[in-house]
């Protein structure tokens, strides 16, 4: 969120510094899924589905926008993706989903399990039939976040600065001013706090916003020689992703573990299970490597985006599963408002 918000301000003639205590872009952004499951992650809720598709359908232009800026392909593909089913109870959720998202005219479909095996042919036998969300895509987050670096070191209105800690908020006559650092004090016309996780510890961060909490999201990575999968796929509590070239994410957890970065036990052993009831081929896989971190989660479920009631601080935190999918949204909302 900072790196694409301040990559957006540059660009409307801003200047702008990213402050971050380690490298950016190293917690919650790198280790997502990078799913741009706009329709697959509505879950019913009718009232996020325009944003959620106007922020998907963004991304294939910002791909390109950023490969030219930086030089890094950021993995964008409209792999699709399919939530399956295994019995009646499933199947009728599922239906639900496909039925009020076609009569908002999206593209959905439920197909039986014959149809959704010929879509992705590594589908479980067991399946019996699945939603089919042909637009939803998904991008590489390492390499989003390699482009968002390349381009803000290449831009002459930016700079990156890691290894700072942000010690609190700088406030004189009721406005953010700045920031107090290790080294002295930054002041700016503008602040724009995008912590994730660690936003409400930032002293200073007004005590009325809602708290961001970290939710733990643990996941495996599998190598699979040749590729064989291609679409995503959501199963009850869990999702496979193939990069399309032999990697495949499994994921995820969710867990209110407070700040323990930790792989478990029984948090891999749950996401396999998941992995393997869907796509029973990923059982020969290689177990290439796993990783956890936090979820960035607003009280409320709302994210914070915009100005907030401190003036000169702006927010850009707290989109727990969607920040992938949010980012160019978010960020073009934040410089808009930063900017008015």
């Amino acid at each position: 969120m900072g790196c694409a918000t301040a990559l957006a301000l540059a660009d409307r003639g801003a200047d702008v510094v990213v402050l971050e205590r380690a490298v950016p872009g190293a917690e919650a952004s790198s280790a997502a899924a990078g799913i741009l499951g706009a329709q697959a992650e509505l879950h019913g809720r009718e009232d996020d589905a325009s944003l959620f598709v106007r922020a998907r359908d963004a991304w294939r232009g910002w791909a390109t926008a950023l490969r030219e800026a930086s030089g890094v392909e950021v993995g964008w593909r409209a792999s699709g993706v399919l939530r399956v089913a295994f019995d009646e109870s499933q199947r009728a959720e599922v239906a639900r989903e496909v039925g009020w998202q076609r009569e908002r005219g999206l593209r959905a479909e439920l197909v039986d399990g014959a149809r959704a095996r010929s879509i992705e042919p590594e589908l479980a036998e067991s399946v019996v039939a699945a939603a089919h969300f042909p637009d939803d895509a998904q991008v590489d987050p390492p390499a989003l976040l390699r482009a968002l670096m390349a381009a803000l070191a290449r831009h002459a209105r930016a700079t990156v600065r890691g290894g700072t800690t942000v010690h609190r908020l700088l406030v004189a006559r009721d406005r953010c001013v700045g920031v107090a650092l290790d080294d002295g004090e930054l002041q700016a016309d503008a602040t724009v706090l995008a912590a994730g996780s660690w936003s409400s510890l930032v002293p200073g961060v007004p005590a009325d916003l809602p708290a961001v909490r970290p939710v733990r999201g643990q996941i495996v990575l599998l190598d699979e020689r040749p590729p064989r999968a291609s679409s995503i796929v959501f199963g009850a509590g869990g999702y496979v992703v193939p990069r399309g070239d032999g990697r495949v994410l499994c994921g995820s957890t969710m867990e209110n573990a407070g700040f323990r970065k930790e792989v478990t036990a029984g948090g891999v052993h749950s996401i396999l299970a998941t992995a393997l009831t869907c796509v029973p081929s990923l059982a020969d896989a290689q177990l290439a490597g796993t990783w956890s971190n936090f979820r960035p989660h607003a009280e409320g479920g709302r994210a914070l985006v915009g100005a907030s009631p401190l003036p000169g601080l702006f927010l850009a935190t707290g989109h727990h599963r969607n920040g992938i999918l949010l980012a160019k949204h978010t960020a073009d909302a934040v410089a808009a408002a930063v900017l008015a």
